[in-house]
Order: structure tokens, then C-alpha cells, then sequence
């Protein structure tokens, strides 16, 4: 079963519980005869030997299969006796003896089945009564839980030990299983966003338990069809087989993954700096520790990108439209500041700190997430919007609590970076020369950053609004940064979509010292809305698609982009 999964494009994350975060590893050697495993991995720390527990491994294996249409396969496996070996002075290898069987027995008794090979169902998380269900895909289930595989951006409503209305699990057939469950453990999963949570079932009643039997039973039947672990079984389980409303959903994704185009490695870069962003608000929320190597990682990772190649970056950027708000905007505001800083003085020492400062602003949100404000997603209610606004409060206390001190300029980002000049800031209404100089930058990214998305219901601005309501918004902002943020990035920002009078969009490439976009990428004509185009153009070519009309909101004309 490795070995089919191996032969499509794959990553392997070693985890472990007391280490914040994954190490990537690569297969040396697979003997199907004896089912030695050995992986190669590369350290710089020290305590390696950590990643190991009683002698044991845990790791996942992610696969993408299929050319255009990626589709995502995984597979994990916890405890797998392996002795480690130190090849050279960053280089080790694993030798690892794979269990017998997939069906692994876990502490209780229980045999726990895997959701391997393109098995599934769906599942619902109901973590707060009537207001809050979160999608996953089920990854292995026993008698006891199962564990589930949910987007990474959901995690920030489910903690450790919290116990949850509702687990309900869809299989393919339409058959479904409902029970109560308590949030056993939560890590990140793979590298493609998403987080596993293992669910314990609780208050189960005698047919509940029954049921379940019989759902365990047919999964294992299935795997061992699928796995051609029992040469006698020849045909699927029929709990397997999809009914007229599950065929309909996988047209529906089939379609979908389709459409979407295949991404840089720039996007693949901006797109990751957000996925470490919630993994390390994951450790800090769920194991109590302050992942600084993920953090400082992400800003390095900034500054790189920026540097490389400024103007795909920029473009990069505008694809994290469909990640949560907050990540939204905590990556794209620290990638303006790195850009801006970086122009004002490429040898800016206090760069690094003060990007770091933007990407840890906007965490104190998901910090407060609770009844009271159970997702962050939604339109939030006058109440709702005074707890959120304690959020640099919250993340102060969180660093605190987990013994993390920031330097005296990712402090002053953290603490400043919504306060005005005016002094009708918050949390402390400073005003005028209390705010340094940095501050006054970040405070005219963010502002514009906030107007031309969509916030709370109300619709994003084009550029030239955000910056005359700045610009009118009197003494709060400094007007002399503002000037410089619209020499930088123009009227028609790089990463913004355009409308062309002759009905098409286009994001723009690239503009020239007056603002002007000189290349855009079409991607739409209005007067066939269900067709796709992605070609690109420079402005010599522009007649074909008609003079340049404004600047556009992509929800309005369904442009979404697509997770894996």
C-alpha cells in the first residue's frame, strides 16, 4: 500500500508530540519482502532522538495523485519500530519495521481502520450547538473514535479535551452514524493545509454502539479489498459504493479541481507562509508552546520571496483571498512592510523584527474564539466586535502565559499597529509622537489593506476610494506614508482584478513608474462566464480586450481559488 501511494508525486512528515513541528523525510529503501522501511531525513538540531518515542515513529504519508486533477491521498502511521541512525553531520536514516497489517489494535483493544486508497466518507464536526459545524473527511475509525481530517483554518475553534455536540459521518452509500465526541488530540497533517483531529465517541447508546460495529466491520472489509490484504474478497463493501448524492458531490469537486490552475512556486511559497501561520497558532493554542523557529521561518521566508522576484510576489500575494481573514491579512500586510521597508533601506536591520511583529498582530483573534464568538468568519454583531477588539490584549497575555518575550520592535508592532495619530486608535488611544516611525507605516498597509476587502458585510473598496478615504480620514493617518504606499503600488496594484471594456478580467501583472498595468493575465469573458482563459498580455495587445474600466471584487464574478 506505501509503495501505490509512493509512486505518485508525495511528502512524508515524521511528528512528534513534544517537537513543534514536522520534519520532512524522503524514502531510502522499501523491501516488500520484509517490510523494511528506510527513511533519510536532514537536522540541524541536536535532539533528533526526540522525534522518536519508546523507540517508535509516527509519521504521515501524503500523496497527490493525478496530472490536472490532483486529488489528495494520505496515510499515517504511529509507533512503527524504527532505530536511528547518523549518516553524516546533519543527515540521519530511519530504519523502520512497518507493522504486519493496516488494521493497527489500539490501547483499548480496538482494531483501528485506515481510510486508505481512495476510501471515504464525510464527516460533520457540530462544535458549537446550532452555530458552528466544521467539514472533514474521515481518516481511520474504531469502536472507540476516528480521526478526521479537517482544513487547517477550522482548527481555531477546537481545542484539547473539548467535548463536542456532534460527530456525524456520511459514507458513500448515504448511510449515516451520529454521536457525541471529546476532542482527544489535534496536530497539522500533511502539507497542503489541513489539520488531523482524533475524536473519542462518548455518551453512546446501545443502538448507537451497535451501529458503529457494523460500520467498523464494512470499513475493514473494504480495506482489505482495496489493500488485496484478503485475496478473497472481489467486490466493494456496499456501505462503499456512492449513491445518486455522493456521485453528484464528487462531479461537483472533480469540476472544481479542474479549474483550478496550476500554481507558481511563488503562489506554492505566499500560500505556505499562511498554512505555518495556523500551524504555529495550533501549538500555541494546543500544546502550549511558542514555535519561534515556524515564526521566524515564515518572516525569513517573506523577505526571500520579496527579494527574488518583488513583482511576482506581489501577484502571489492576491491568492490568499480565499484563506480566513485573519492569515489574510497578517501575511499580506507583513509582505507590504517587508516591501516597503526593504525599499526605504535594504540593510534595514530592524526589518526582520518588525515583519514578525505584522504576522503575530491580527493572532490574538483566533485566541478569543469561544460561545460567545464562535467563528471569525461570520458577520459579527456590535457585541462580537468589542470582544474582538481585545485581541492585542489577548495575544500580550497569550506570550506571556507561554514565557515568550518579543524584541522591543516586534513589540512595538504587535502592541501599536491599530492606533491612530489622532488618538482614536485602540487599545491604548495613543497619539501623534508616541507612535514610531514604523507604526505610522504599518498602521496606512493595514487600513488600506482592511477597505479593499470585504469586512464584516460590507463590500471592498477599489484602491482610489481606500486611498481618498484615507487621505480624508483627517489627522489619524500620516499623509506623507500614504503618498509613498500609492507610489508603490499605483491605482491598479499589482494582484488586483481588472475589468476591460470589452467584458473581460484580468488580474494585473505588472505596472510602470506611473501605475499603469504594462501585463495582465486574462482569465474571463464576462459574455461566457462558465469558461476559463488564462492567457497573458502586455499592453501592446490591451485593443484586444478594450480600455482599462476599474478595478473588481472576484466574489462578484465567482473567482475562487481551489485547495487541494
Amino acid at each position: 500500500m506505501i509503495r501505490s501511494l509512493l509512486q505518485h508525486t508525495h511528502e512524508i512528515s515524521l511528528y512528534a508530540k513534544s517537537m513543534a513541528y514536522p520534519l520532512k523525510a524522503v524514502v531510502h529503501e522499501l523491501d516488500l519482502s520484509s517490510g523494511r522501511l528506510v527513511l533519510e531525513v536532514e537536522y540541524t538540531g541536536q535532539d533528533i532522538e526526540r522525534y522518536l518515542t519508546d523507540g517508535g515513529v509516527s509519521f504521515d504519508l501524503e500523496a497527490l495523485k493525478g496530472n490536472q486533477v490532483m486529488e489528495r491521498d494520505t496515510y499515517s502511521l504511529s509507533n512503527v519500530a524504527a532505530k536511528l541512525l547518523k549518516t553524516d553531520s546533519t543527515l540521519y536514516r530511519l530504519e523502520c519495521q512497518l507493522p504486519e497489517s493496516v488494521f493497527v489494535a489500539e490501547q483499548r483493544g480496538a482494531i483501528r481502520i485506515p481510510f486508505v486508497l481512495g476510501m471515504q466518507a464525510r464527516v460533520s464536526l457540530e462544535v458549537y450547538l446550532h452555530e458552528l459545524n466544521v467539514p472533514g473527511r474521515l481518516r481511520n475509525l474504531s469502536v472507540g473514535g476516528c480521526m478526521v481530517d479537517i482544513d487547517l483554518a477550522e482548527s481555531i475553534s477546537i481545542g484539547v479535551d473539548q467535548e463536542i455536540p456532534g460527530v456525524t459521518i456520511e459514507f458513500p452509500n448515504g448511510d449515516s452514524f451520529f454521536a457525541e465526541g471529546k476532542i482527544r488530540h489535534i496536530r497539522p497533517f500533511g502539507n497542503n493545509g489541513y489539520a488531523a483531529v482524533g475524536i473519542q465517541f462518548i455518551n453512546m447508546g446501545t443502538s448507537q454502539t451497535e451501529a458503529l460495529f457494523h460500520y467498523v466491520s464494512e470499513s475493514e472489509r473494504e480495506a482489505a479489498y482495496r489493500t488485496g490484504a484478503n485475496d478473497k474478497l472481489d467486490y466493494h463493501a456496499p456501505l462503499f459504493i456512492p449513491g445518486a448524492k455522493e456521485k453528484k458531490i464528487q462531479q461537483r469537486e472533480a469540476q472544481e479541481r479542474e479549474k483550478r490552475a496550476r500554481q507558481s512556486p511563488m503562489e506554492r511559497g505566499v500560500t505556505d507562509v499562511a498554512h505555518q501561520l495556523q500551524v504555529g497558532l495550533m501549538y500555541m493554542k494546543t500544546r502550549d508552546l511558542f514555535p519561534e523557529e515556524i515564526f521566524y521561518d515564515c518572516v525569513d521566508t517573506l523577505r526571500y520571496l520579496v527579494e527574488q522576484d518583488r513583482k511576482a510576489f506581489l501577484y502571489a500575494q492576491a491568492f490568499l483571498r480565499d484563506e480566513p481573514d485573519w492569515v489574510r491579512h497578517a501575511t499580506q500586510v507583513a509582505g507590504q512592510l517587508a516591501d516597503m521597508l526593504l525599499a526605504r533601506d535594504p540593510h534595514d536591520p530592524h526589518v526582520r523584527e518588525a515583519v514578525l511583529g505584522a504576522l503575530l498582530h491580527t493572532m490574538g483573534k483566533p485566541l478569543l474564539i469561544s460561545a460567545q464568538l464562535p467563528s471569525l468568519k461570520v458577520n459579527i454583531n456590535p457585541v462580537q466586535k468589542d470582544i474582538l477588539k481585545g485581541h492585542v490584549i489577548a495575544l500580550q497575555h497569550k506570550l506571556q502565559a507561554l514565557g515568550w518575550t518579543p524584541n522591543p520592535t516586534c513589540r512595538d508592532i504587535i502592541e501599536n499597529a491599530n492606533e491612530r495619530l489622532d488618538g482614536t486608535g485602540y487599545p491604548a488611544g495613543k497619539r501623534g509622537d508616541q507612535l514610531s516611525e514604523r507604526v505610522r507605516l504599518v498602521s496606512v498597509i493595514k487600513a488600506v489593506n482592511k477597505l479593499m476587502h470585504v469586512r464584516n458585510g460590507i463590500p471592498p473598496r477599489t484602491p482610489l476610494d481606500a486611498y481618498r478615504m484615507i487621505h480624508e480620514a483627517a489627522t489619524a493617518y500620516d499623509k506623507t506614508v500614504l503618498v509613498e504606499y500609492i507610489q508603490a503600488y499605483g491605482l491598479y496594484p499589482i494582484g488586483s482584478l481588472a475589468k476591460f471594456s470589452g467584458g473581460f478580467l484580468a488580474w494585473v501583472m505588472e505596472i510602470d513608474g506611473k501605475g499603469m498595468p504594462t501585463q495582465v493575465k486574462v482569465i474571463k469573458n464576462l459574455r461566457f462566464p462558465e469558461t476559463n482563459i488564462s492567457s497573458e498580455l502586455g499592453s501592446g495587445d490591451f485593443a484586444q480586450i478594450g480600455k482599462l474600466e476599474d478595478i473588481v471584487n472576484p466574489a462578484d464574478y465567482g473567482v475562487k481559488v481551489i485547495k487541494i
